[in-house]
């Protein structure tokens, strides 16, 4: 499903909540997918019920990029990733940061690529001030390419990655 608008996000969120389901959020441009993301999306997908995707708008893209990006269009990048198995949900913001998206969502779990920490994800304090059970849980891209094992970056809490079962 491709929400209009973040109204239209929260209601379906709510709805699931509501139901008893797991949200789980990530964010990002997924300008140019590759199985990487595919992995990593499935990766996240794997943590809850229902996976979230805000996507960033081709503005915001471009403020990120550079004047040359983004390749396709959001609304292209929305129907390649509403068409994978392991979203449920995109919903397309504007804003450099999700912030408001997830202030407004109050996801179960926040996944990020493993390029963030903890300390440096957006609202990653969510749970703290909303009273919400939130985890903030990097994922490491080396599940995704076995050649990337010897060199994935560590965190000194390594305990924060989560795994798919048969990703290991």
């Amino acid at each position: 499903m491709i929400a209009n608008n973040l109204n239209e996000a929260k209601a379906q969120v709510d709805a699931w909540k509501i139901a008893g389901e797991k949200v789980v959020f990530t964010n990002g441009c997924f300008d140019i997918l590759h199985r990487g993301h595919v992995e990593y999306l499935a990766d996240a997908k794997f943590l809850g019920s229902n996976l979230v995707l805000a996507l960033n708008s081709d503005s915001s893209v471009r403020e990120l990029k550079g004047a040359h990006r983004p390749i396709q269009t959001q609304d292209d990048r929305a129907a390649i990733l509403d068409a994978l198995e392991s979203i449920d949900l995109v919903v397309v913001f504007d804003e450099d940061t999700p912030a408001k998206i997830i202030h407004s969502l109050l996801p179960d779990v926040l996944v990020k690529w493993s390029d963030y920490s903890t300390k440096t994800i957006e609202s990653s304090d969510t749970s703290i001030e909303n009273g919400e059970n939130l985890k903030v849980v990097p994922v490491r891209p080396c599940l995704v390419y076995e050649s990337y094992t010897a060199d994935a970056p560590q965190t000194a809490n390594d305990d924060e990655h989560v795994f798919r079962k048969d990703a290991l």
